[in-house]
């Protein structure tokens, strides 16, 4: 979902007539924005959001987000877990957590998310020749829960299992009066799918909030059996991340994005352009296939040289990506862009954490974006 309009920070940011008087707010606030305590020490945050979208209506949501260090070892890399629950007045509702958990000595590495929602879901059909306008809003409630259980072989590197368990149920499709007759793509009744499969992973970033200096690069490979699912298909993801200092604050990042699908794929599981992270300014699924390649470039200014504070930052970001069918030269003949900038704020001066605010421009409109931590 895009958010509209977000007012994620109001509770920390909240007019001064509010808090005065009220000891205990004033104490939570003030100990976020003037972090003064050890650097080992677990931060846990919680904020109301409030959020706009032309597909939910008002939304009212929690988020939260606990970051630590294992053993309070600051050596150790930084651990975070974050949620995030809402209601929407057309009753929706959802539940997401996420976390990326090192172990002491970062021995142990645990990757994963969890999304539980009722929400409704944009298709505009298959391909890069997809109309811009939605053929159908898609009612389901879903399950989606990715783990990843990595055990380090040698410095920084690590293998292990992965499993991915998604269900839809209850889908509806409620077809645009305007749109075009279109055929209904697989996986339209439903589906649960498992799977399970390898993952190798390079991973030498200290803070996956905000990295300065390091690497990311995943490759795996799942498969969802039809013993287990409803559906016999197998996936393969690479993800590669770098991201290098410039001067003493500024960081130049990259990130190159590849997935592709094999057998009967069902349309919540095909590659999906967009989203808050990837090919920001697209609606998460606006463009869908079974293979997608994606790449963004960001440039970050962690703070501004502004001199009267050392707490504001801003970025720059572009990106480029291609969804097809399959790997020959006619199928991969359309690239999408997506630009944009936005402004940061440190929330955790000790933990070095930042709130972005990104504004994404695309072909095909613009997308506002509220979160804490990178976009990658």
């Amino acid at each position: 979902m895009i958010r509209s309009l977000c007012f994620s920070l109001i509770f920390l940011m909240g007019s001064a007539g509010f808090l005065q008087g009220q000891d205990f707010f004033t104490r939570y606030v003030n100990s976020l924005l003037n972090d003064t305590s050890d650097i080992s020490r677990p931060q846990f945050l919680i904020y109301p959001t409030l959020a706009y979208a032309p597909e939910t209506s008002w939304e009212i949501g929690l988020s939260s987000l606990y970051v630590y260090y294992a053993n309070r070892d600051s050596s150790n890399r930084l651990s975070e877990v974050n949620g995030f629950t809402f209601v929407t007045l057309e009753n929706q509702y959802g539940l997401w957590f996420d976390h990326a958990v090192y172990t002491d000595k970062d021995k142990w590495f645990f990757l994963g998310r969890i999304r539980i929602q009722s929400f409704p879901l944009k298709y505009h059909g298959i391909g890069m020749d997809s109309p811009k306008e939605y053929l159908s809003l898609v009612d389901a409630n879903q399950i989606l829960i990715k783990e990843r259980v990595l055990r380090e072989l040698r410095k920084n590197l690590y293998f292990g299992l992965e499993a991915d368990f998604q269900r839809m149920s209850s889908v509806s499709f409620n077809d645009s009066p305007e749109a075009p007759a279109f055929e209904m793509p697989l996986g339209n009744e439903g589906s649960n799918n498992l799977g399970l499969g390898l993952g190798l992973v390079y991973d030498d970033r200290h803070n996956v909030l905000n990295v300065r200096k390091g690497n990311f690069s995943e490759l795996a490979f799942l498969k969802y059996a039809g013993a287990l699912s409803t559906f016999d298909f197998s996936t393969v993801i690479s993800d590669t991340r770098i991201f290098r200092p410039i001067g003493q604050s500024n960081v130049l990042a990259f990130q190159f994005l590849g997935q592709f699908n094999f057998g009967d794929v069902p349309f919540n599981q095909m590659a999906l352009m967009g989203g808050d992270s990837m090919m920001r300014g697209y609606y998460l699924g606006r463009f869908r296939d079974r293979h997608q390649l994606a790449s963004q470039v960001e440039y970050r200014m962690l703070p501004l040289p502004l001199g009267f504070t050392d707490r504001i930052g801003a970025a720059a970001f572009a990106g480029a990506a291609t969804v097809f069918p399959d790997f020959s030269l006619a199928s991969i003949h359309k690239v999408v862009w997506s630009a944009g900038g936005g402004l940061r704020f440190l929330l955790f001066p000790k933990k070095d954490i930042y709130t972005r605010f990104d504004v994404a421009f695309t072909q095909e409109g613009t997308g506002f974006y509220l979160f804490i931590g990178e976009a990658f």
